[in-house]
């Protein structure tokens, strides 16, 4: 059996192969070329070295806002959305009844479009910071915490279902040795709860994380980057470089470049930290 699946391995291998050079490895190679070109469309690109990049950073600083404004965000939603998510979930695993109608519940925003999300969420928040006198667009602020609350109320569920998965896997004797040595319940947290879920918390952690320094079509839909773009996250100020200045789809090239060489950069950061802290746990 062994020497027919190895036989017959590169005849079940090369389709995937082909699909995924087509699909991602060759479009990816053409956009790093890009990203050193000039052009309006793929078939009539010309090579203008670093030039792309030294705009990039000497233009404006548009780039780099968006970058310190996903920055924050990131790190709020992240510690916001694990937090809560865990809460829940920790509330769900004690047999409170109708726990799988809760369940279903929070998880279902999940399943809703990032720009129905937004647009819906807009009429919402405008519609209770009227009676104030200002929206979402009055003060960057307003459309920072707006996108935190939607990231949040789309995420949590997603991320108590996994956090829920991870404590019902804890042997129930554990916790009992540990109540009857006399530990408290901060302690139970710390020493079991939290190391026994730690796979849970890395694919929680790393989730949010990408989801939130991606984010783009609620950020388009909430606020479009206003006032003065300053709630314009990293996807939509590539959006708005490539598509909405002529001239400029080079530039915008070059900063998808360097928005996906972060991306990978903190993933891999944020995976190597948490499996570390897995094997230790």
């Amino acid at each position: 059996m062994q020497k027919t699946l190895k036989k017959y391995f590169i005849i079940f291998v090369i389709p995937t192969l082909l699909a995924f050079a087509i699909a991602f490895i060759i479009p990816f190679i053409m956009g790093v070329y890009l990203s050193f070109a000039k052009f309006t469309n793929v078939t009539n690109p010309t090579w203008v070295g670093l030039d792309n990049y030294i705009k990039l950073f000497t233009i404006n600083n548009d780039f780099i806002k968006a970058l310190w404004f996903t920055v924050k965000f990131t790190l709020v939603s992240v510690v916001t959305v694990n937090v809560i998510a865990f809460i829940f979930a920790k509330l769900l695993t004690r047999g409170i009844r109708g726990t799988n109608l809760f369940r279903t519940v929070f998880f279902m925003p999940n399943l809703i479009g990032g720009i129905v999300l937004g647009y819906i969420w807009q009429i919402l928040i405008n519609g209770i910071l009227l009676n104030f006198g200002v929206t979402l667009t009055f003060d960057a602020k307003y459309g920072f915490w707006g996108l935190i609350f939607l990231m949040n109320w789309q995420m949590i569920g997603y991320m108590m279902v996994i956090y829920i998965a991870g404590l019902q896997n804890i042997p129930g004797e554990l916790l009992e040795a540990a109540s009857m040595d006399g530990a408290s319940s901060w302690q139970m947290l710390r020493k079991v709860t939290l190391p026994l879920i730690a796979s849970s918390i890395t694919i929680c952690t790393f989730l949010t994380l990408s989801n939130s320094f991606k984010l783009f079509d609620q950020n388009l839909a909430l606020t479009g980057g206003a006032p003065q773009r300053q709630t314009t996250m990293l996807a939509l100020d590539i959006y708005d470089t490539f598509y909405g200045r002529t001239g400029y789809q080079g530039v915008g090239q070059a900063k998808a470049v360097i928005f996906f060489v972060i991306v990978g950069l903190i993933a891999f950061i944020q995976l190597r930290i948490s499996r570390s802290r897995e094997v230790e746990g």
